[in-house]
């Protein structure tokens, strides 16, 4: 099996990180007998310094051919006095406009040896794992009009959402339920929000085709609440961008560590893959960037984009292997551990795969 992957590795610490996952995969390819080709390009503050445009057409049209994409990390105060439209966020933004990645999947489970680094209890954490389906191309983030008004002192931002965007990204919640747990929570915010009027709707329409599937309906802010006080009462919450964006952050400091986060962005023909964490230019370049989410990034996309599910296994093993070890890079917390730097601790999750 042969599959084209396109790597991007932004800026700061993603540059350490894509590097890591690119030799986890091809020690999985050596296993397993497959075959990946890669190919590199810029996006993000990279791309602005090399192109002058955080994304190129040369680089949309190689993602828009690959089989998928890893994304490290884009951003840093570097470019923070660059124009609103040139900013290395607008690259990310751009690349899933481009190839209409219109879902984004984090799954949010504690390793064992990293629960007692959460902000919460223990016994709160323990046992909890949450799948956020977050809808990523409409909404608040690409509403027009975007504009100032009255000479610059009333700001507009509009948030806008068709019914066919709502269906699809409902469907992917509930199929994903259907794999799980079989429960679904739905958030929005209908009781100010006409959008959230119209996304409840939809889910109650949807409902009828996913009956072995429990639906809850829970306003954002008393979601944001509860993971807080009870994350293992929820499996699979599917919301729109804004709410998913906050909600999916704020989940992901629960299990002790954002540097052990992954992700995925959907569309029905391509998928991009990143770690959750952002690009760390305070520590680019000193070995000591976690690669672990950009590993099970990696994972998450044998799984999704190729069907490798045993592949997939095979790392996400290997990683939990090493953390049980003791391994782990200074950025986490593992009681009686060895900290390492990234190219250890990457190696050491390569020598654990089976």
């Amino acid at each position: 099996m042969s599959k084209k992957i396109v790597l991007l590795p932004g800026d700061g610490i993603g540059q350490e990180v894509i590097n890591s996952a690119k030799k986890v995969l091809e020690r999985v390819a050596e296993i397993y007998s497959s075959h990946f080709e890669f190919e590199q390009f810029e996006i993000g503050g990279t791309s602005y310094d090399l192109h002058g445009e955080p994304l190129t057409d040369e680089t949309i049209e190689a993602c828009k051919s690959a089989d998928a994409i890893l994304l490290g990390a884009v951003g840093g105060t570097k470019w923070d006095n660059v124009p609103t439209h040139l900013r290395p966020e607008q690259g990310l933004l751009s690349i899933r406009k481009e190839l209409n990645l219109y879902s984004n999947i984090r799954p949010i489970k504690g390793f064992d040896p990293l629960l007692h680094a959460s902000p919460l209890k223990e016994d709160i954490i323990k046992g909890s794992d949450i799948l956020i389906v977050r809808e990523l191309t409409g909404g608040l983030y690409f509403g027009e009009p975007r504009e100032r008004r009255e000479n610059g002192t009333v700001a507009v931002d509009t948030l806008v959402y068709s019914r066919e965007e709502i269906e699809r990204i409902v469907k992917q919640g509930f199929e994903s339920a259907q794999i799980r747990s079989k429960h679904l929570t739905s958030v929005d915010k209908a009781n100010v929000l006409e959008s959230s009027r119209l996304w409840r709707e939809i889910v109650e329409e949807q409902s009828k085709n996913y009956p072995d599937v429990k639906v809850d309906h829970m306003l954002v802010d008393a979601t944001a609440m509860k993971l807080i006080t009870d994350p293992a009462s929820f499996d699979v919450i599917v919301t729109e961008n804004l709410f998913g964006d906050i909600l999916s952050d704020e989940a992901s400091v629960l299990t002790g560590s954002i540097g052990m986060l992954p992700s995925a962005s959907l569309s029905d023909t391509v998928g991009l893959y990143e770690p959750v964490h952002g690009s760390a230019p305070d520590i680019a370049g000193e070995g000591k960037a976690n690669p672990l989410g950009m590993i099970l990034s990696a994972a998450m996309m044998l799984r999704y984009s190729f069907g490798m599910e045993k592949e997939a296994l095979a790392i996400e093993d290997a990683v939990n292997l090493s953390l049980k070890q003791g391994y782990h890079t200074a950025d986490l917390n593992i009681k009686e551990g060895k900290i390492v730097q990234t190219e250890e601790m990457t190696n050491i999750v390569i020598k654990n795969i089976k």
